[in-house]
Formats: structure tokens, C-alpha cells, sequence
């Protein structure tokens, strides 16, 4: 069971990418959410993944000499809904369908996997810590800071630029 959860039911067996399949797959759960629940439906399934993909990963990986194989995609879920909250809390709150906010859950995507990819600064540390809360936390950090870049978009598109 930990392992279908770690792989998110075999999305991280897809090749090539398959992190960026399991943020893909994210994204649509995260809309499939949002529709089902709104803002406070995706937020509290963020928390749980969180914990539940801390728990799969620690059981996939125990013994095994490699603490983030790649086919462990259950903490791209986890940092893609986070990276997801403030655009699903704009909808929410402004009572609109979720996918007129296009633009936003494209930025969360790409932002999300641009920081996942490129690790800088705490993202790199929690990802070095060799261990399964390692494995987690550096993509909520990843989806913390894809969360705030696609903020500030969305300030310069309809703040700045008025569109």
C-alpha cells in the first residue's frame, strides 16, 4: 500500500519526467478538489497528503540505499497543492469557476516545477537532509515559493498591468 501511495498509484513509473508527471496529475486532482470542496476541501487534503506521503515514503524507501527514487512522485502532490492554494483561494473567494484563473494554475505549475528542479536555497537543504521528511519537505518549500511567485504574477497582471 505504501508504495501505490509513494508512486501515487503508478504515475511515477511514467517516463521520462515522472516527477513532472506527478505534478501534472497533481494539478488535475487539485481542480478535481477545488470543484469538489472549493478552497478549504484542497487545503485540508494538503495537509493530509503531506503526512500520508511522509509515512509512504519512510515505508517505500526503508532499507533501500537511494532515500528519493524517482518514481516516489506522492511529495510532488504535495508541494503542487500548496503551490495551488492561493489560486484556489482566489476562485474560492471570489466565487468563480477555477478554470478562469487559467493563468494562475499554469504559473503554480511551472513555478512549482522550476524551484522542484533547481533546489535553491532551504529547497536544497531539506532535499540533502537523506531522509523521507527530506523528500517531503523540499517540495512544500518548492510549493511554498511557487505559491508566492505566482502571487506576485498575479499582483503585476491585475495590480500593475490592470488586465
Amino acid at each position: 500500500m505504501s508504495m501505490l501511495i509513494a508512486t501515487v498509484f503508478g504515475v511515477g513509473h511514467l517516463r521520462p519526467a515522472p516527477g513532472t508527471w506527478g505534478s501534472a496529475v497533481a494539478v488535475l486532482a487539485a481542480l478535481g478538489l477545488h470543484y469538489a470542496g472549493g478552497f478549504p476541501l484542497l487545503a485540508i487534503a494538503s495537509v493530509l497528503v503531506f503526512f500520508i506521503g511522509w509515512w509512504a515514503t519512510a515505508q517505500a524507501t526503508r532499507g533501500a540505499e537511494d532515500h528519493d527514487p524517482s518514481e516516489i512522485v506522492i511529495d510532488e502532490v504535495a508541494g503542487q497543492w500548496i503551490a495551488l492554494l492561493l489560486v484556489s483561494f482566489g476562485a474560492w473567494h471570489a466565487g468563480v469557476d477555477p478554470l478562469r484563473m487559467y493563468p494562475g494554475w499554469i504559473a503554480g505549475f511551472a513555478l512549482f516545477r522550476l524551484f522542484d528542479i533547481t533546489k535553491p536555497g532551504i529547497i536544497g537543504w531539506a532535499d540533502r537532509r537523506g531522509d523521507a521528511l527530506g523528500v517531503m519537505l523540499d517540495d512544500v518549500f518548492a510549493g511554498i515559493f511557487a505559491a508566492l511567485g505566482t502571487g506576485v504574477l498575479a499582483w503585476i497582471s491585475h495590480g500593475v498591468l490592470g488586465l
